[in-house]
């Protein structure tokens, strides 16, 4: 079972969406999924992969089956964790201003790569960090 990078993107409309690349040949399918947050988009998008599966074997077809990388841009990771983790906390990880943030999720911005870059570092680096966290 191959591993398929699968992405989440927020649409100018608000919507999400959850696609593979059709790029990449290890898949002989292709499905996506669409939702109001990330978290349809995903249900939907695994529900999409079931359903192609039952087609498949209704057809008596191959199918490739897979396990998903998912792999967010910046608004849709944004948006999806602004439940768990504030903009004040994300400006303090990140350096990356609240303000220009929120621009982010909204989508009236989108971030420079460079930016991209600062703000996926420095959530490693949290996460790295609290990954590490023990308690007695």
């Amino acid at each position: 079972m191959e591993t398929v990078k699968a992405f989440i993107e927020r649409g100018n409309d608000g919507t999400y969406s959850v696609y593979v690349d059709l790029e990449n040949s290890t898949l002989n399918y292709g499905i996506h999924g669409v939702g109001n947050s990330a978290k349809e988009a995903v249900d939907d998008f695994i529900l999409s992969y079931e359903e192609m599966k039952e087609l498949y074997i209704q057809k008596g077809k191959e199918f490739a089956e897979a396990k998903f990388n998912y792999v967010y841009d910046t608004a849709s990771f944004l948006a999806y964790y602004s439940k768990v983790l504030s903009l004040a906390g994300l400006q303090r990880i990140t350096g990356v201003n609240q303000g220009q943030l929120s621009h982010y999720v909204t989508g009236h911005r989108k971030p420079s790569p460079k930016t991209v870059a600062k703000i996926e570092k420095s959530l490693h680096a949290f996460a790295k960090e609290i990954s590490q966290v023990h308690f007695v």
